[in-house]
């Protein structure tokens, strides 16, 4: 008997060590996502807590989380079996976000000004009904059975317990826009064109849009070295806004969402997200190593906080200058504890309206007849830096090298974790929204991608 005990004591020794080896350094990642997670999706998409367990943090790890919803304090809060609790607080015009246990949440603090179109006009230049539209060339047949078959056949992307040969799509949303108009349209049980869904790393793409128009403005010039005061008197003084746009810099980073990285301890730990990478070492010279990382996204948009005398000019650029301009009015942007706006992968906004991002492009930068980005720029976005082999350009990624086989090579869209993706293809004048929870290579975006396309006749 007492050896017994002692092996089950040696035993529980033994996982309680392994517990804190491998897990417990990750808890407050854990819960700092599970709370953030649902604050976010509660109090911006007014998700229950069940559909956000279901879906939004129905990822491993993460679903060890148990969580908490406080309507009349608007947060959330997350702990993984009684430790590490985080909080997550909402604030409307800044959406949700992580706090520390320092941070005052009796401050006061500023929110952007919106503004709404307000004009007759039908979607996508104003906000009413769009006009129904039947093109000749267009094989309606074949488009919906393609559209159909990017989603789960039970009809519920939330839902896990799938058969283990049927592999899950878990997509939310699907929008296919030709001539600016829907030609097809169809959203997961939970979800319609009202629901606004994370775009997660899409938001990168709107970040490097606002350098775009602060260049169109004279204000901002992208090959001089970025004005950063602490790299002046190290080899980082070289490094332009061109090449952190081009995700070229050549500073450390590590970006893998599989364990404890530079990117997830900035997300869910950092109380200033644009400093992360700014304080990061060169790890190779500028315009020769391509390493796509989110800090240097948060990064820009310190620098674009930069380039305002208030906070408060700041906050409103972004929505005066973009996103309301275009009718993008659901989108919210969420911000850090300093005020920063999370250019990296905090942006929210309806299907429609993430569809209007891409129309910008897809019309070189010209808004219902107002030029919001010049041409060049958006040629410029679309051109490969010359070390990602063609999969990227300046915040956008490109089918230049053909990584979606049977897709135009001009196809260039915004991507963001688990398979949220604005595709534009300039050939065919064609936008395609997918909003979901899965990602390449699970879900089979050559084949969406693909038999869309296949339904339009030459």
């Amino acid at each position: 008997m007492k050896k017994f005990f002692k092996f089950v004591g040696f035993a529980f020794f033994i996982g309680i060590f392994y517990f804190g080896f491998t897990t417990y350094p990750k808890l407050d990642l854990i819960s700092g996502f599970s709370a953030k997670s649902m604050a976010s999706g509660h109090f911006i998409d007014n998700r229950s807590q069940e559909m956000i367990e279901k879906g939004d943090n129905d990822i491993n790890m993460i679903d060890l989380a148990r969580n908490k919803i406080e309507d009349m304090g608007k947060f959330a809060a997350a702990s993984v079996y009684g430790l590490k609790e985080r909080k997550a607080i909402y604030r409307e015009g800044l959406g949700a976000t992580l706090i520390s246990d320092d941070f005052d949440v009796s401050k006061p603090y500023e929110v952007p000004k919106r503004t709404k179109l307000n004009n007759n006009l039908p979607f996508p230049y104003g906000n009413k009904k769009p006009k129904d539209t039947i093109f000749s060339n267009v094989d309606y047949t074949k488009l919906n059975a393609a559209v159909a078959n990017a989603f789960d056949k039970n009809g519920d992307s939330s839902l896990k317990g799938e058969p283990a040969k049927q592999i899950q799509k878990r997509t939310r949303s699907l929008l296919v826009i030709y001539k600016d108009k829907i030609i097809a349209e169809k959203y997961d049980v939970g979800f319609d064109k009202n629901s606004k869904i994370l775009g997660w790393s899409m938001t990168k793409s709107i970040t490097s849009a606002m350098f775009g128009i602060l260049q169109k403005q004279g204000k901002y010039d992208i090959y001089h070295p970025a004005p950063i005061a602490e790299w002046q008197n190290d080899e980082r003084k070289k490094i332009t806004t061109n090449d952190l746009l081009h995700m070229n810099s050549g500073l450390e980073w590590e970006e893998k969402y599989d364990k404890i990285c530079d990117a997830t301890k900035m997300l869910f730990q950092a109380e200033n997200m644009c400093r992360v990478q700014l304080e990061k070492p060169a790890a190779f010279n500028p315009n020769k190593h391509w390493n796509y990382s989110s800090g240097t996204t948060n990064l820009l948009s310190g620098i674009l906080r930069q380039q305002f005398k208030t906070h408060q000019e700041y906050l409103d650029f972004w929505y005066s200058a973009l996103i309301d301009k275009i009718g993008m009015n659901s989108m919210v942007i969420e911000t850090d504890m300093a005020g920063n706006y999370v250019g990296s992968s905090y942006g929210w906004a309806t299907t429609r309206d993430w569809s209007k991002f891409g129309l910008l492009y897809l019309h070189k930068g010209n808004w219902n007849g107002e030029q919001i980005l010049d041409e060049s720029w958006v040629k410029y976005t679309a051109t490969p830096t010359n070390t990602s082999n063609g999969r990227y350009g300046a915040h956008f990624w490109l089918n230049a090298s053909g990584h979606y086989p049977d897709v135009p090579r001009d196809m260039y869209y915004c991507s963001g974790f688990q398979g949220q993706m604005v595709a534009i293809i300039p050939s065919l004048d064609l936008v395609i929204v997918r909003m979901g929870l899965k990602e390449d290579p699970e879900f089979d975006f050559n084949g969406m991608l693909s038999g869309i396309i296949g339904s339009l006749q030459k």
